[in-house]
């Protein structure tokens, strides 16, 4: 009986095979679902990143030599306030089986100019042509473009124009954007302040960010999805999230956002860790989920077998290897089962209906098995516990190694005593009426 519980125990780490060729369907199906939404997305703008109104004023550094061109560049200086709001629609998109969320999002840039000192970090020598300044906003993807963008200035709204004035296509820059702009001359001269505020509506898929684009900024999300993940550099300093959608609200003073307020074009550049960012993700994500649950199959194969087995010790009913292995591959068919049922209904309901339909099999198995309506009926029992575990630890994140680690241990205990008076050296039952447990004789 030892040997049968080693080969028993030999075949659970086996089915680990075909628990390969599944978790491979489950990366392949979750790359598909990744290729769709990439190209969904790209057709409506993807995930966005806006940088809101900055001053550029393009300059030129005279040759040292005759033989020598001048350099040119363009100078930037950010707000001293920035204060955005940004208003967000999502609603989904379908592309077969998989599910993309895209937004349209309406935003409202306003930025407070101080130019006293300016420039105090301009390159040795630069002249500053301040007669082409001119103010620029940025998008990671301009192809989401809803309608014009517009920037006011004393009462007065001009619509913005591509723009190149800030270094289009400089191998150095970190942050890919895309710049529209608007030459205001006589706005931006030395010494003076100014007030403008700027108005873009753009599309996107997954996520949408501003980058802190003042010396201090300000930036209030309001948006429809009841599920999103607020990411970036900071992370807001207030929120509100429920089923009718969220809130939130960040607050950057320039001690933390850690970049100079004036440089060369270069300095957009390092603004990229300074994104405030929401995501839209899907809670019930099927393959993260299905993913999940295969983490845990050595374990819960292993339970099962373990079942049996203590169903064959304490029965006298002789199982076939063959029959175990049975077993494990109707553990491997719910693993499936769950999966294309997932993409079509979602993850709870598939599960309901894979572990339904699987625990009732292997309690008729037990039944067919044992030839025993008894048995059948404990298997029920055992295995509705075990798939309702399994269902546990994939909804208590943060709990579910404890969960499962107690439960491994319980059921380790449960086997020990229902073997306590195994002579594990006997032979196994030849089958048939149960057979009394041999005690060995020092116990007698």
């Amino acid at each position: 009986m030892g040997l049968k519980l080693l080969v028993v125990s030999g075949l659970a780490l086996i089915m680990t095979i075909p628990a390969l060729f599944v978790d491979n369907l489950v990366e392949e199906r979750t790359k598909r679902a990744k290729d769709v939404i990439e190209e969904v997305s790209s057709r409506v703008g993807g995930q966005q990143t806006f940088l809101g109104p900055t001053l550029s004023i393009p300059y030129t550094i005279p040759p040292v030599s005759k033989s020598d061109s001048p350099l040119l560049g363009v100078y930037v200086v950010f707000p001293t306030q920035g204060d955005a709001t940004v208003r967000i629609r999502t609603e989904e998109r379908r592309r077969s089986l998989f599910k993309i969320p895209v937004f349209q999002a309406d935003l409202k840039f306003d930025a407070s100019f101080d130019l006293s000192g300016v420039p105090s970090a301009a390159p040795a020598n630069a002249v500053l042509d301040w007669t082409r300044a001119g103010i620029v906003v940025g998008v990671s993807d301009p192809r989401g473009a809803l309608a014009d963008g517009t920037l006011t200035v004393n009462g007065k709204t001009v619509t913005f124009v591509p723009a190149d004035i800030i270094g289009n296509g400089n191998a150095e820059q970190r942050l890919p954007l895309t710049y529209f702009g608007v030459k205001e001359s006589g706005l931006a001269q030395p010494n003076t302040t100014f007030r403008v505020s700027a108005a873009l509506r753009f599309s996107g898929a997954q996520r949408i960010a501003v980058l802190a684009y003042g010396k201090t900024t300000h930036l209030t999300v309001e948006g429809d999805w009841p599920s999103p993940s607020f990411d970036g550099g900071f992370l807001p300093v207030k929120r509100t999230v429920s089923a009718r959608g969220f809130s939130g609200e960040w607050s950057v003073p320039f001690i933390a956002r850690g970049i100079r307020a004036e440089g060369t074009n270069n300095a957009v550049s390092t603004l990229d860790t300074t994104a405030l960012g929401v995501s839209f993700v899907e809670v019930a994500d099927p393959y993260q989920s299905v993913n999940r649950s295969l983490k845990y199959v050595l374990l819960f194969v292993g339970l099962l077998f373990l079942t049996y087995f203590v169903f064959e010790v304490t029965t006298g009913k002789r199982v076939h290897p063959a029959q175990y292995v049975l077993v494990g591959v109707a553990q491997m068919i719910f693993y499936l089962l769950l999966l294309a049922l997932a993409e079509r209904i979602g993850f709870d309901w598939a599960f309901l209906i894979a572990g339904g339909a699987t625990v009732f099999l292997l309690s008729a198995n037990a039944n067919w098995i044992f030839k025993s309506r008894a048995q059948g009926f404990r298997a029920l029992i055992v295995f509705s516990l075990l798939y309702s575990l399994i269902y546990l630890l994939l909804r208590l994140e943060d709990n579910a190694l404890l969960v499962g680690a107690v439960a491994s241990f319980l059921a380790v205990a449960a086997v020990m005593y229902f073997t306590r008076s195994i002579d594990w050296y006997g032979s196994m039952p030849s089958g048939g009426a149960q057979r009394s447990p041999v005690i060995p004789k020092d116990v007698v």
